[in-house]
Formats: structure tokens, sequence, C-alpha cells
């Protein structure tokens, strides 16, 4: 239909409902029946129905507080990019009486993540935005949530058994399914894979290169290659160490010339390589860190696999105002793309248009 503003009188006509009911519908109050919002959600479809979202806010006059609950971060790292993305949406919708304020942990730490939960119970809210970690303290707090009925959005990592409004992130098992498929297109009979863990790749915090790890077997045992594969576990801080770890690794083991990284960090495996003088024939990282971002343009790391961190934060944002202040559906769950970025396209890339 032609573009003109419809008043609720125009649809209850177009629906045959009461003007009453296309209220409710709009507002999301219930007490009406399924068969009569379906034919409103029919004609709003039709007609494309989008309702004046300023004049909603400021007629409401009610201020919306959400809390976001994401790891401390650094500049240019991955949590970085994500408050990025979320401070773009905060600003987005201030107009709209929403405002944000943050709780940190630190990512690997139950008792700092517990904290963080507990001031999160104490501080309300009229939603939230987390990236959540460990799973039993996360199942607690999404309870308290859902008794009060606050709203939640899960960001970079998702736990199905909850009832978020919405996950926004990768399928972490297909990344590592992805990731398993690009290595071996370089394989060559008698070549080896290392798999360059780190040092807490048991810990529930882990859960994210769990799953990638998963996936990535996945494809290694649907199909015919048997290549040798090597667990290489590194240390998150401990530079070191890790050199000492790869020069024995190397020295012994000539023909491990692929390997993967299922975190962040694949710049501790690519700045050795650059360090020695080593070549491998492929190596796959995870996320645009600035330092994984030289070593790919450097010819250390090969492939890096971006997921739109940023993307994620403010998408996450926009969810829950869509459905605190706008009364509007949100989809449940949100991929994103499994970007593969080489070095002649990541100067290409960007998330945002």
């Amino acid at each position: 239909m032609g573009n003109r503003d419809y008043t609720i009188k125009d649809i209850a006509r177009m629906a045959g409902v009461s003007a009453g009911t296309v209220d409710r519908v709009l507002h999301n109050r219930g007490d009406v029946s399924p068969v009569s919002q379906e034919k409103v959600r029919r004609v709003l479809d039709e007609i494309d129905y989008q309702p004046n979202m300023f004049a909603i806010a400021l007629a409401r006059k009610k201020r919306y507080r959400f809390v976001c609950l994401i790891p401390y971060y650094m500049e240019h790292d991955y949590w970085h990019s994500v408050c990025e993305g979320v401070q773009r949406a905060s600003r987005e919708f201030e107009p709209f009486n929403v405002s944000l304020s943050y709780l940190y942990y630190n990512q690997a730490d139950e008792a700092s993540y517990k904290e963080a939960c507990a001031q999160l119970r104490k501080k309300g809210a009229d939603g939230v935005l987390m990236a959540p970690n460990f799973i039993g303290e996360t199942r607690q707090l999404t309870l308290f949530l859902e008794e009060r009925q606050i709203p939640y959005t899960f960001i970079d990592f998702n736990i199905e058994q909850t009832h978020a409004l919405c996950y926004i992130g990768q399928d972490s098992r297909m990344s590592g399914y992805i990731t398993a498929r690009i290595l071996m297109n370089h394989y060559k009979e008698g070549d080896e894979l290392a798999l360059f863990l780190n040092n807490q790749k048991d810990n529930p915090a882990e859960i994210q290169m769990q799953r990638r790890l998963e996936g990535f077997m996945r494809y290694i045992s649907e199909h015919r290659e048997t290549p040798v594969i090597h667990d290489v576990v590194l240390d998150k801080e401990d530079a070191e160490a890790n050199r000492k770890v790869l020069d024995r690794f190397f020295e012994s083991h000539e023909r491990a010339v692929l390997g993967v990284v299922f975190n962040s960090r694949v710049y501790h495996v690519a700045d050795y390589l650059h360090d020695a003088g080593r070549r491998m024939k492929g190596l796959v990282g995870y996320d645009l860190l600035k330092r994984n971002v030289e070593r790919l343009k450097g010819g250390e790391v090969n492939y890096l696999i971006g997921q739109r961190p940023a993307m994620q934060g403010y998408l996450g944002v926009k969810a829950l105002s869509s459905h605190v202040v706008f009364k509007r559906p949100v989809e449940p769950v949100k991929y994103m793309p499994i970007d593969i970025l080489i070095k002649d396209n990541i100067d290409f890339y960007f998330e945002f248009e």
C-alpha cells in the first residue's frame, strides 16, 4: 500500500476489530484473542505500520534504565569494540529517555562474575544486556530477572536453557566448523595440525572457545583426511613461557604447518613466528584486534574470523529498546556473519554502514 499515516481507527476498520483491540495489540497490553491479534498483525504487516516513536516516548515521559554486564576491557580489544557499539546505540536511543550504565567483571574469575551479578540484583534495571559467562551463576541471575519480569539479551555467547529476549552473536560451533574447512583446504598428506589452546581451556569461562573447538573437530571427523593433531597449551599471560613451549614444539614437529587459535590471541603465536623467522602454511585466529590485524598484514596470520563485536553491542541495546520502550517484537536469535578476513580485504572491512 502507498505510504500514509494510518490511525488506530483505520487499522481497526481494515482488520474488522474494535479500536480498543488495536490499541491493546500495539501496546502489548494483552487481553486479545489469538484470532483478533492475528487480524491486526496481518494488517500492520500489510501497511508496514511504523508508530511515531518520538511521540510515544514524549507522551509517556518514562525513563528507562538499562544495564550492560560485560568483562573489563583494554583499548583496542574485543570488548572495547563491543562497548563502542553499545555507546552508539545509547546515543541513538537517548532521545527516547533511555539511559545505560555498566557493570564489569574479570572474564576468567568466577568470584568477580558473581560479584557483578550481585551488584546487578541490587541495582535494578528495566532491561539488561549481558555477556554471559559461568553458566550456573548466569542461570541464577536470569531466574532473578525473570521473576521480576526484567528482559535481558545475550551477546557473544548464548545459554540456550534460559529465556533471554534474544541472542546476538555467532554460531560458535559453526564458526569452528568453517575454520576447520579453511585450514583443510591447505592440507596435503603428511601435514600436521596444531591447536593452540590456552592454559584455562577447561575453565567454565571458556565456553565460547570450547564450542568452537567442538565445531572444528566435527568437521575433521566428517571428512576422510585424518591429520595428526597436536594440542599446544599456552599461558594467557606469560609470553616468555610461551616462547619456550613454541620453541620445543616447532623444533620437534616440523610437519605442523597448519594451526588455529580459538580465542582473540592469535597474535601470541604470530608474534613468535615473526620473531623466530618462521611461517606456517595456514594459521587462523579470531577477532580483529589491532595486533591480530598487524600480523595478518605481515603474513604471519593467514585468516582472521570476525564476528562484529560493535554490531553485537549495538543490536543488543536496540533489541532491549524495541521491546521495552516501543513494545515491538524482537527476533529471538540474530546470528552475526562469520566474516573471513585476509590481508587483501582487511582494509575494506567495516562493521557499520
